[in-house]
């Protein structure tokens, strides 16, 4: 039906002292205005608005590329994904071979060669859950292959200790970040995130609303997505999606049938606050929280101090004040010449059967520097079952190289983007040997996602081998150093309090 003409006349008005007003917000009615629903691919869509202010805002180019989280429950057992490597063909090939020349005339030691070669592990075509006694094996057997793996060869043998490690917030010390970006050449993928406003989505008592969806968009019809922390705020960088830079952008945002409109003005303010009156506020907090592993040669004694840390780790979480609910995760990589790319374990609340599929994790191939980082990051975001309504997001990203730049398939700043869309916080943590390069992509990540970078600390910077201590070889002023395991901790605590 149409709509009456005083009331078409008085959301014009109420658009067009928006766009004057710049950053203030503007409250629209639940409904109104073009919304997408998030949707696995970009879809061409040509939904006309119901007004615009001054400049006209043309239809959305695009639908959001991930899905929102919607998960109900972590209540299962852990379910596994395996994405095989080469090296799982090459070894199966390897056996027919020296089978094949045996039968031509092969000596028989040969033949004692092909029988000992490593079978293939069998891909996983589907998910599959870990066993109760698949479970309770590999906590048995965890020591023994820990005890009997040789030692690598080249590296000088760990001083026994906790581990210590430093951490910066790139968001709070932005001019820092931003100068470390300028004299760090190193090749990456673009994002432009010089200028960013914090949006603050508060409810009728003035509280943070937490997890509510965002949608800022330009007149031309680009747009991001993000959902805010528990505390209602995100950082909106409008350069890093759209390359036409335009004057202004409309910020909706919306959660539980409530929604509302402001206009962000380029150089006017920093930034921006909206309002949903009818928000609701979870009674117990929760935390989906996701180990993200380079689980190559050369990560073994983080991949160790991680097992023995684990138990300590989620039992303070689960202490903390309001005893959130804790879902826990593992994706581990290497790359595409080793016997997997990525082993995915999805969300579990079964603390000892999480343990039980991290103890049988083990550190194993790599061969060049970069790794298989951008399709562990993408599965992360795109294929984990994260929950909704409330929960708050988080991965730890523990790697000591970056990934590979010379690929087609997943690129990690577009995964970095779903991220913030779906409310996900990254938080880098540099390994020992992280290089330049390294380090720059993982504070990329966790600065536009919202989350810290973190990293190894030593008594010694130049040798990792000298134990605990408060050196880095890191680009990084006035951090703050613990042990690994209680500064994880001290992050999910100050990002559930936020």
């Amino acid at each position: 039906m149409p709509m009456p003409f005083p009331l078409v006349l008085q959301r014009r008005v109420a658009a067009m002292l928006c766009a004057q007003l710049a950053l203030s917000a503007c409250a629209a009615q639940p409904g109104a205005g073009l919304w997408p629903e998030p949707a696995p691919q970009p879809v061409a869509t040509a939904a006309p608005q119901e007004f615009a202010p001054p400049g006209h805002f043309a239809p959305l180019r695009q639908r959001p590329d991930f899905q929102a989280p919607s998960a109900a429950h972590c209540a299962r057992p852990p379910h596994t994904r395996e994405v095989p490597g080469r090296a799982a063909g090459q070894q199966d090939a390897l056996r027919r071979d020296l089978r094949g020349a045996l039968s031509h005339g092969a000596s028989p030691r040969a033949a004692a060669v092909a029988e000992a070669a490593p079978a293939a592990p069998a891909p996983l075509t589907a998910d599959r859950a870990l066993s109760a006694r698949e479970a309770a094996s590999a906590d048995k057997q965890a020591p023994a292959m820990a005890s009997a793996a040789p030692p690598r060869q080249g590296a000088p043998a760990p001083v026994p200790g906790p581990v210590t490690a430093g951490v910066v917030d790139d968001n709070a010390g932005f001019a820092e970040y931003m100068a470390f970006r300028e004299r760090t050449q190193v090749p990456h993928r673009a994002r432009d995130i010089r200028e960013r406003a914090l949006l603050q989505v508060r409810d009728a008592q003035g509280r943070g609303v937490a997890d509510a969806e965002v949608l800022v968009r330009s007149p031309q019809g680009q747009a991001a997505w993000a959902r805010t922390d528990a505390a209602g705020q995100v950082w909106l960088h409008p350069d890093a999606f759209d390359t036409q830079h335009a004057r202004v952008y409309e910020v909706t945002v919306r959660q539980h049938g409530q929604q509302a409109r402001g206009y962000l003005q380029r150089g006017q303010k920093s930034a921006l606050e909206l309002r949903l009156d009818g928000a609701a506020r979870s009674a117990r907090a929760r935390l989906d929280l996701v180990f993200l592993v380079d689980a190559t040669g050369s990560m073994a004694d983080e991949i160790d101090k991680l097992k023995s840390s684990l138990r300590s780790i989620a039992d303070e979480v689960a202490g903390l004040p309001g005893q959130p609910d804790l879902c826990l995760a593992l994706v581990a990589y290497r790359d595409h010449g080793d016997a997997f790319v990525l082993r995915s374990h999805d969300f579990t609340n079964d603390l000892a059967a999480f343990q039980g599929v991290l103890n049988r994790l083990q550190a194993a191939g790599g061969g060049d520097y970069p790794e298989a980082m951008n399709e562990a990051l993408h599965e992360t975001v795109h294929q984990l079952s994260w929950r909704g309504d409330g929960a708050t997001r988080m991965v730890l990203l523990l790697a000591d190289a970056p990934p590979h730049l010379d690929r087609g398939g997943p690129q990690y700043d577009e995964d970095m983007q779903a991220a913030l869309g779906k409310g996900i916080k990254v938080f880098g943590v540099g390994a020992s040997g992280l290089d330049q390069q390294g380090e720059y992509i993982q504070r990329q990540i966790a600065q536009y996602t919202g989350g810290r970078f973190v990293f190894l600390t030593y008594a010694d910077a130049r040798r990792p081998s000298s134990g605990p201590g408060r050196e880095t070889v890191h680009d990084v002023r006035n951090y703050s150093v613990d042990t690994l395991d209680r500064l994880i901790v001290r992050l999910v605590r100050e990002e559930l309090a936020r």
